[in-house]
């Protein structure tokens, strides 16, 4: 028996070694995540598959300040999967808040460190406004359901602490972030999500969403 089973693993090594590859590459350099809800419309829908990057920043201990690799930090627009320990669950965001920014928001429109946000519109289709938000240089569209209620639409001026970050859905008046949850500590940062791995139409059998394979998610 031990035999045979010697003889399997000598036949299927390299077998073998892809899996293991494989498994230590999702684990610690990247990973697909899926979009459960629509917080993040329109940059995300429902049934895509993003790929999220692990290796974006410093990976660092819990609860230290010691990093074991260094790559880069977050920047303000991008695109982020955190396990949320407020929120109880792994949530996806856009970094708007930097550690020792003053944030603040007026019926919608951002203030970043005493300068305000500009917009432009780009359709409106049904209760839908859609905007293209301009973060400092980073532009990306906005989604506002004038249907829902705007009881979000509005915070004082905050100055995020250090090691946080200030989060918000695109999907404006429809997202839990950090006007429900708050900051969310560097710790909890898994990784960044670059573009659209696939998409699944949940409303059509599932079946795949031809435009949205290996769609950037910072192009407009």
């Amino acid at each position: 028996m031990k035999s045979k089973i010697k003889s399997l693993l000598k036949n299927n090594i390299g077998l073998l070694s892809f899996i293991v590859l494989m498994v230590f590459f999702r684990s610690a350099v990247a990973d697909w995540y899926t979009i459960p809800s629509g917080s993040m419309k329109p940059t995300l829908e429902v049934g895509d598959r993003i790929i999220v990057d692990k290796m974006a920043y410093d990976l660092r201990i819990p609860l230290t300040t010691i990093s074991i690799m260094k790559t880069g930090e977050p920047s303000r627009g991008d695109i982020v999967v955190f396990e949320s320990a407020a929120a109880e669950n792994r949530l996806i965001k856009r970094i708007i808040g930097l550690p020792g920014d003053k944030i603040a928001m007026t019926n919608e429109v951002l203030t970043i460190n005493g300068r305000t946000m500009s917009y432009d519109n780009a359709e409106k289709e049904g209760s839908n406004e859609f905007l293209i938000e301009n973060l400092t240089g980073v532009k990306h569209f906005v989604k506002h359901d004038k249907k829902r209620p705007a009881e979000l639409a509005s915070f004082r001026a905050v100055v995020v602490p250090s090691d946080h970050y200030l989060v918000l859905g695109d999907n404006r008046r429809n997202s839990a972030d950090s006007r429900v949850y708050g900051f969310v500590p560097r710790e909890e940062l898994k990784g960044k999500a670059n573009y659209v791995a696939f998409s699944l139409d949940y409303d059509n059998f599932y079946l795949p969403k031809a435009d949205r394979f290996t769609q950037s998610l910072y192009t407009l």
